[in-house]
């Protein structure tokens, strides 16, 4: 049977290749790492996770929860490996990132229809089946050739990764275990601020140093993912309405509610490492070390990982892209990833599972896949799709990309459990494997 070639073994890649293998087809998987390693990546481990360990919320009543269980229910390697991998997070599901990036890589380097090359690839093949996941950080040779292929003018924004702490190293004597809203979850170490260590933390951070941007490239951010000096400095409350939100935690050595509060979240099994949640940024790390030490907790913190910042590039896919993922002027050709708009671990992921499922599809002579809107999967592809183009900006998985339901409902939260019954039901009756 003729095979199919991934290029990227990012989360989207990954799971790709695996859909297409269930089916009985071969695939190529080409991955440049570790020969050659991105401004984010650190390993060649397939599936890495750059930024948080943290793949949002596990609860059905969440879009983000609901997309996972629909994943789950089609096979998701990307799911199975992370339910595998779980550390404590409270509703949302985190993972070992090492443990992770390994398990996903195991279960494809042993299957037999899997090859994987490590090289860098510059060319789209011109012929064949094609899955393009080179992920947001494609390198220059080919995202010219995607450029070239596309025809259509790249748009960008940038990225930033949150810090890592050594547990050990933070001081308990201004920290406090607990999740908010929770009496008995334990999930987060919390470090408060008084309203006067508050303010002197913000004036230090909205004055701190950053690293240039290339004279060529603008200032355009992806909102759910806005560095931490920027959001900051869009007033000095902003901060106490985001990240540093006190709302739902107690402090117990004050019995009451604190005036901001810093998150850590377990990034590994051991619980030896802790990143900064919402405190992804672009400052130099010599003023990362500077300004993050005036959280009371983190005065003595070894910082085992400083916040760097990365260039993310999509391609225009309203323009480019039909809902199944072929490209509308070559179908043999399929996008996944955060290239194509999608935004999030899982989102990625999730439109690679759409990729894999059609090309091994398209291999075997079978119609493609489109799936329904009412899904969180059909509704984020339908949007990058299908998008204003004058618009277009990468988008998470959220109720507000699924059809309206018929009936009025007296609560958001009911809303949301009826959207994701119909989801769950509409999804059972598609025929996915033929």
């Amino acid at each position: 049977m003729c095979e199919v070639i991934i290029i990227g073994g990012g989360l989207a890649g990954a799971e790709a290749a695996w859909q297409v293998a269930k089916q009985g087809v071969r695939v190529i998987l080409c991955e440049m790492r570790p020969k050659r390693l991105t401004p984010a990546h650190q390993t060649g481990w397939l599936a890495e996770l750059v930024c948080s360990n943290s793949l949002k919320s596990a609860a059905l009543d969440n879009a983000a929860g609901l997309l996972k269980e629909e994943m789950r229910r089609l096979d998701s390697l990307i799911i199975r490996c992370a339910d595998t991998c779980r550390v404590p997070a409270g509703q949302a599901l985190a993972v070992d990132r090492h443990l992770f990036a390994q398990m996903v890589t195991h279960e494809l380097e042993k299957h037999l229809l899997v090859t994987i090359i490590r090289e860098e690839v510059t060319a789209i093949p011109a012929a064949g089946v094609v899955i393009v996941a080179s992920g947001p950080l494609t390198s220059t040779g080919l995202s010219d050739a995607i450029a070239r292929l596309t025809g259509a003018e790249h748009l960008y924004f940038y990225d930033a990764v949150a810090p890592l702490v050594l547990r050990d190293t933070i001081d308990f004597n201004f920290a406090f275990y607990g999740s908010r809203y929770s009496q008995t979850d334990k999930d987060y170490i919390n470090c408060p601020l008084t309203a006067e260590e508050y303010e002197a933390f913000y004036q230090a951070l909205v004055q701190a140093e950053v690293h240039p941007l290339k004279e060529f490239e603008g200032e355009i951010y992806f909102e759910g993912c806005l560095p931490i000096e920027v959001l900051a400095k869009r007033g000095r409350e902003t901060l106490r309405f985001g990240p540093m939100k006190p709302v739902g935690l107690i402090d117990p050595r004050t019995g009451q509610q604190p005036y901001a509060v810093v998150q850590l979240r377990q990034d590994n099994q051991q619980g030896t490492l802790y990143n900064l949640v919402g405190f992804q940024t672009n400052l130099k790390w010599g003023e990362q070390d500077r300004v993050f030490r005036l959280i009371p907790a983190l005065r003595q913190a070894s910082f085992e990982r400083y916040g760097v910042m990365h260039r993310n590039t999509f391609i225009a896919s309203p323009a480019v892209l039909a809902p199944t993922l072929q490209m509308r002027a070559e179908p043999r050709i399929l996008f996944a990833g955060q290239i194509t708009g999608v935004e999030g671990y899982v989102e990625s992921a999730a439109s690679g599972l759409v990729a894999g499922l059609n090309a091994g599809r398209i291999v075997r002579g079978l119609s493609p896949l489109i799936f329904p809107p009412e899904t969180v999967i059909g509704a984020l592809c339908h949007h990058i799709t299908n998008a204003n183009l004058s618009t277009f900006q990468p988008i998470n998985a959220t109720f507000g990309v699924l059809p309206p339901l018929p009936q009025r409902t007296r609560s958001k939260r009911e809303r949301h459990r009826l959207l994701a019954e119909r989801s769950l039901m509409v999804l059972r009756n598609m025929v996915i494997l033929e």
